[in-house]
């Protein structure tokens, strides 16, 4: 399939893409949500932390990057999210509109792995466009999927940790 793949900088969105590729599928092109004004957000959605590197991984890869912005306000915070106009979802769905309608992507790559808050509102999104979640390395253990990172030879920075709670 042709995928878009939604990366943040981090390892998990860069390897899900890697799982993607290795699974037969095509990345046509890179998505990323960023902060609008600031450097970081205390978003519920998204991980904004060295989004400046973003443009490196497009110009390392030879893809189109497709950026939006987002306050990152959190309106609709149920686990059943429905369309709700203002929310930082809503800007993942109109930049994802806007690369299926340039690039007729019929799925994406995400790298959630143990929140169902990220997963769901992915999903709705990806459901209401008709475009499929692949969630490569969901509820895979993490001790394990860092292993498996290291053998295929990520080489991930820690820049921040965040944890439940």
């Amino acid at each position: 399939m042709r995928v878009v793949a939604l990366i943040s900088g981090g390892k998990d969105s860069c390897y899900n893409m890697m799982k993607c590729v290795a699974a037969g599928h095509e990345v046509v092109a890179l998505a990323n949500i960023q902060p609008k004004g600031k450097d970081e957000l205390d978003s519920f959605m998204y991980q904004t932390v060295g989004h400046e590197g973003i443009s490196l991984y497009a110009e390392a890869m030879g893809l189109p990057l497709y950026r939006a912005y987002t306050l990152g306000k959190a309106v609709d915070k149920s686990m059943a999210y429905a369309p709700t106009e203002g929310d930082e979802v809503e800007d993942l769905y109109y930049l994802l509109k806007r690369v299926q309608d340039e690039l007729k992507v019929e799925a994406v790559s995400v790298g959630a792995i143990f929140s169902n808050y990220q997963k769901l509102r992915v999903e709705s999104v990806c459901s209401r466009l008709g475009l499929i979640s692949l969630a490569c390395l969901w509820q895979q253990n993490q001790k394990d999927l860092v292993l498996e990172m290291m053998a295929a030879k990520v080489k991930a920075i820690v820049i921040k940790v965040a944890a439940l709670g």
